[in-house]
């Protein structure tokens, strides 16, 4: 177990020389909230016997509990973002390594609580680079707290850009692994989404989500979706379409008691991704909860994708119609992309059935009457290696397979990807096999499937008209 030592007060201002220390803002009347409530235990209650409690040599997890229940909530935290008697803030007594624990609470506490102290930005990003991530993860809910305020922290000083930064610092230090799933993440990639700071989120997106542990971090339901669905959105701006694809589809496809509104959300943009990607969509798996699918069917999405990609006439008539709600909805930006790639698709499934085509044929087939708009367009597809195809002086199109490039570099990395998710997935599935919770459940449904499958009409009965949907979670 990780113990703190006990600095002196000589030694601890010798270490201060290396961190910022945090002054009082002159524009704050420091007295109020300096003041310890009044109670009839006040000599126990004090800022004071806190930053004692904190400097003396005490294990992480019995500081942990003493910081959690020295006072009641209100006044706990009241307390913990008050200053000194003297006036002097506590911050400049603390060294950032060795009471990280400490300061993780006071820092936290000053973020969220009105009328105390303001907090140096520069303060909190070398926090955010030097603490210690043993003795932060006692306290999950704080750092949580620390990870919401840093945006907030941003935004009083003008530029909400300037958390990414430091919330980058705070997810990459804090998890064992930046495989594990944290209440961070999904802050992080809010904050890269609302900047438009998109390939600030990619260090930490290469990094699959294998693990989740809520003695790390206090995760909900809600944090897996928000996660991938802005991770989602990350690779739709960079025009990563196979990334977003995955993402949006794990964000819609979590299971869960009742589907979520972000993740109807999510099946739409997957959609329009696919269209976008492949030219067509495929269906979801099957453990996607049924309701979504349904009502997609019953969207204005659901007839674009049936006229997609060969009726262009009635593709432009849904856009025109429905412009306000996909710009409501925020996915107008990939119905233009998937509307402007419709005769590319078009021009792609006619090379599977015809070896010549004339270009007047191929701008039937695409929905113009522009030859010199087909010839540009299959030039440019030929160009780019989308189609195999040669354009004759008369206007004849040859079409031909397109030719197998295929090195052995490209061979050796498709297989290190393979062997290294293959041992992933075996990795997966030992620490499966060991969870005592999931065997439960795998017992309890064989024993209940024996009994003639009545689970199904239940899950029927819970995905009806009753549907609880989770908040709305946009993104400015």
């Amino acid at each position: 177990m990780f113990t703190m030592s006990q600095p002196s007060l000589s030694s601890q201002q010798q270490q201060q020389q290396q961190q910022p220390v945090p002054q009082p803002d002159p524009n704050v009347q420091q007295s109020a909230p300096a003041q310890a409530p009044s109670t009839s235990n006040e000599g126990n209650i004090s800022l004071s016997n806190v930053i004692s409690a904190i400097t003396i040599a005490m294990p992480p997890s019995q500081l942990n509990q003493h910081l959690k229940n020295f006072a009641p909530k209100d006044v706990r935290e009241v307390v913990l973002a008050s200053l000194l008697p003297d006036g002097q803030d506590p911050l400049a007594v603390l060294d950032i390594q060795a009471n990280t624990l400490g300061i993780l609470y006071i820092v936290s506490a000053r973020m969220h609580t009105t009328g105390a102290p303001n907090l140096p930005p520069q303060y909190v990003n070398e926090f955010c680079r030097r603490f210690v991530p043993e003795q932060a993860r006692f306290a999950p809910d704080r750092v949580t707290l620390l990870a919401k305020g840093l945006p907030l922290l941003a935004e009083a000083a003008g530029s909400l850009k300037l958390a990414i930064q430091p919330l980058f610092d705070l997810l990459s230090r804090y998890p064992p692994s930046l495989s594990h799933l944290t209440t961070i993440h999904p802050i992080f990639l809010k904050t890269c989404v609302s900047t438009r700071h998109f390939s600030a989120a990619l260090p930490i997106l290469a990094h699959p989500i294998t693990t989740i542990d809520t003695l790390i971090s206090d995760l909900h339901y809600n944090d897996n979706l928000v996660y991938h669905y802005a991770g989602g959105m990350v690779y739709s701006a960079l025009k990563r379409w196979s990334e977003a694809q995955e993402f949006f589809e794990i964000c819609a496809c979590s299971p869960g008691s009742a589907a979520a509104a972000i993740q109807m959300e999510a099946l739409k943009k997957l959609v329009l991704v696919q269209l976008i990607h492949e030219g067509k969509t495929t269906p979801p798996p099957k453990y996607i909860n049924p309701v979504l699918p349904r009502l997609f069917k019953s969207t204005p999405y659901s007839l674009f994708v049936n006229a997609y990609p060969r009726h262009r006439a009635q593709l432009r008539f849904i856009v025109d119609g429905e412009q306000q709600l996909f710009a409501a909805e925020k996915t107008l930006g990939l119905i233009t992309q998937a509307l402007d790639r419709a005769p590319r698709w078009t021009i792609r499934k006619l090379t599977a059935t015809y070896l010549t085509l004339h270009l007047s044929d191929i701008a039937q087939a695409v929905g113009t009457e522009s030859e010199d708009e087909v010839r540009s367009l299959i030039l440019g597809m030929i160009e780019s290696s989308e189609i195999s195809a040669q354009l004759s002086a008369d206007g004849t199109v040859y079409f031909s397979d397109p030719p197998v490039k295929l090195e052995k570099a490209d061979v050796d990395r498709v297989l290190a990807h393979a062997q290294e998710q293959g041992a992933l997935l075996d990795k997966l599935e030992k620490e499966l096999a060991r969870s005592k919770e999931y065997l439960t459940k795998a017992v309890k449904g064989k024993e209940e499937s024996a009994w003639g499958g009545t689970m199904d009409e239940d899950m029927g009965d819970r995905t009806g008209s009753s549907l609880n949907w989770a908040d709305e979670i946009g993104f400015a």
